[in-house]
C-alpha cells in the first residue's frame, strides 16, 4: 500500500489579542445596541398595553394624562436622556484606557445600565408622539433654566483630558467626573418625582436615584483608596444657577 506523502506549508503567526481587550471591544457595542434596541421596544409595548384604546377620556369620563410637550415627564426624559450619554461617553473611555479591572467593571456597568435607561426613555417619547428634544431650554421643567450645561456634567475641555490622561491619571478623572455627574443627576430625579403620576416615570426616576447615589459611595469609595480627596459640585439643580457645569 502506497503512502502519500503530505506537503506542510508554512502558515503566518497569527496576532493574538489580548484577553482583556478581546473580551470587551468586539462585543460591546454590538451588545449596547441590542439592550437599548430591546427597551425601547419593551417600552413602547408596555406603554400601549396600559392605555387601553377603549377607555378613552369620552368613555372613561377621565382626562387623557398623556404627557405633553411641555410637561415635567417630558422635560426629565429629554434632559436625563443628554445627561445619560455623557455618562455613557466618560464610561466608554475609561473602559478602554483603564488597567484596573475594578474600574473597568464600574464603567462597564455604567455604560450599560444607562443606554438601557435612554433606551427606556426614548421609547416613551414616541409613544407620546413627542421629539427628542423640545424648545425650551434644559430643567426648564424645574423651574431652573439652563441655557448651557447642566449641573455636573463635564466640559469639553475635561472629555478631552480624561482621552489623554495615563491609565491612572484617567481612573481618578473618571471617578471624580463621575462622582459629580451622578450627584447632580438624583435632584433631578427627585423633581420628577414630585410633578409626575405617571407609574413608569416613577419606577425610572426612583431607580435613577437609588442606583447612582449607591455608585456614588462605591466611587467615593475607590477614590479614597487610592488616597484621593474626594470633591464636591459647588452647583447644584436646587440652587437655581445659570452657570455651565462644573469647572476643571
Amino acid at each position: 500500500m502506497k503512502s502519500r506523502s503530505v506537503r506542510r506549508t508554512a502558515e503566518r503567526p497569527r496576532e493574538v489579542t489580548p484577553p482583556e481587550r478581546r473580551r470587551w471591544l468586539p462585543r460591546f457595542p454590538v451588545l449596547a445596541a441590542l439592550v437599548v434596541g430591546l427597551v425601547v421596544g419593551a417600552a413602547l409595548v408596555s406603554l400601549l398595553a396600559t392605555e387601553s384604546p377603549d377607555d378613552g377620556p369620552a368613555e372613561s369620563g377621565l382626562v387623557d394624562n398623556t404627557p405633553g410637550e411641555d410637561s415635567a415627564e417630558a422635560g426629565f426624559v429629554r434632559d436625563m436622556m443628554v445627561h445619560h450619554a455623557q455618562a455613557v461617553q466618560m464610561a466608554d473611555i475609561v473602559r478602554d484606557k483603564t488597567e484596573s479591572q475594578e474600574i473597568r467593571t464600574l464603567a462597564a456597568g455604567i455604560a450599560l445600565g444607562q443606554q438601557a435607561e435612554i433606551g427606556q426613555m426614548r421609547g416613551w417619547l414616541q409613544a407620546w408622539d413627542l421629539p427628542p428634544s423640545g424648545t425650551e431650554p434644559a430643567m426648564s421643567w424645574m423651574g431652573h433654566p439652563r441655557d448651557g450645561r447642566m449641573p455636573g456634567m463635564a466640559g469639553p475641555e475635561e472629555i478631552d483630558d480624561l482621552r489623554n490622561a495615563s491609565p491612572k491619571e484617567a481612573d481618578v478623572l473618571f471617578l471624580r467626573l463621575m462622582i459629580l455627574h451622578h450627584e447632580a443627576a438624583v435632584p433631578m430625579a427627585q423633581a420628577v418625582l414630585e410633578r409626575t403620576n405617571r407609574k413608569e416615570v416613577e419606577q425610572l426616576a426612583t431607580a435613577v436615584a437609588a442606583s447612582q447615589q449607591a455608585e456614588v459611595y462605591q466611587m467615593q469609595e475607590l477614590l479614597q483608596r487610592r488616597g484621593v480627596p474626594v470633591e464636591e459640585d459647588p452647583t447644584t439643580p436646587d440652587e437655581g444657577s445659570h452657570g455651565e457645569g462644573h469647572g476643571g
